[in-house]
């Protein structure tokens, strides 16, 4: 069978089209600086910032677990991580070299993987792939409605209580990016999880092309290797394993000749009447006040 080509391909010179011999060399360990260190426990949330210009890492720190990664405009909230047109633009498993966009009217790359020690896993048997776009973060509505009980340390959970103290709430929990997870679509066309591969170890590294307030909430389902809902479903605590999240500044020379990346220069009209609004500048004023 003939492979279907992409629906968004890339053109030479546009956004779309990265420059991989740049974001190569960001992942040399000898001209990064860390400048910032977190652990974010088992079935709990943790915030934090990036600065345009460094890399964070996500790392399993003693075995197997799925973390669920919302990423925002740590200036202007509004401008937040857009996982389906991520999925469009990139693919529904992410890897080196993809980029995580942002929303509308902004569109632009929030972030671009450099680094993913995962990224040999390919396609399992049943079609699994690592990083997933396909499916959102676990919540304690859902899980209301399947099993007729309360569970506050779902990921929309842990993600709204880890944003609270940086002045955002519930509504700014979006879908999300689910790192070291693996999925796939069944012969069905259902969405299923598998365990996850990562071991003690394993990391995905992310440059930061803006200034970001970054959350991410360790799964309850630990590895997923036990099933949360139906017959069979039963409390994987013990498949819960902790993330480590490192920052880290570049020196100067990597970057030479790198400017973050400016939101969409479409004027904004709609094609509406009326009085005239320079929404270009508009949006370039939110974005980087």
């Amino acid at each position: 069978m003939d492979k279907v080509p992409a629906a968004y391909q890339a053109t030479r010179g546009s956004v779309l089209d990265v420059d991989t011999t740049f974001y190569s060399r960001l992942t040399d360990p000898s001209a990064r600086e860390r400048v910032d260190s977190l652990v974010v426990p088992i079935r709990e949330g943790r915030a934090w910032q990036v600065p345009a210009g460094h890399v964070m890492r996500l790392t399993t720190l003693e075995g197997p677990q799925v973390g669920d990664l919302n990423l925002w405009n740590r200036h202007n909230p509004r401008e937040r991580f857009w996982a389906s047109r991520t999925r469009q633009l990139q693919r529904a498993h992410v890897s080196t070299f993809d980029r995580l966009w942002s929303t509308l009217p902004y569109l632009r790359p929030m972030a671009t993987i450099i680094d993913d020690s995962l990224a040999g896993y390919g396609v399992d048997e049943q079609g699994g792939r690592i990083h997933d776009l396909l499916g959102t973060r676990c919540d304690p509505y859902v899980n209301r409605l399947l099993t007729g009980e309360d569970f506050d340390h779902h990921c929309h959970s842990n993600l709204v209580r880890a944003v609270l103290p940086h002045g955002l709430t519930e509504f700014d929990v979006h879908d999300v990016l689910n790192v070291f997870q693996c999925t796939g679509l069944n012969e069905d066309d259902q969405y299923f999880m598998k365990a996850c591969p990562a071991r003690e170890g394993d990391y995905l590294e992310l440059f930061a092309e803006i200034d970001l307030l970054c959350a991410l909430s360790c799964c309850p389902g630990g590895d997923l290797s036990v099933e949360l809902w139906g017959p069979d479903a039963g409390d994987p605590l013990l498949t819960c394993h902790p993330i480590g999240v490192e920052v880290f500044s570049l020196a100067p020379e990597l970057l030479a000749g790198w400017q973050p990346p400016v939101p969409s220069p479409y004027a904004g009209g709609h094609g509406l009447t009326g009085p005239s609004v320079d929404w270009t500048a508009e949006k370039r004023r939110r974005a980087e006040r």
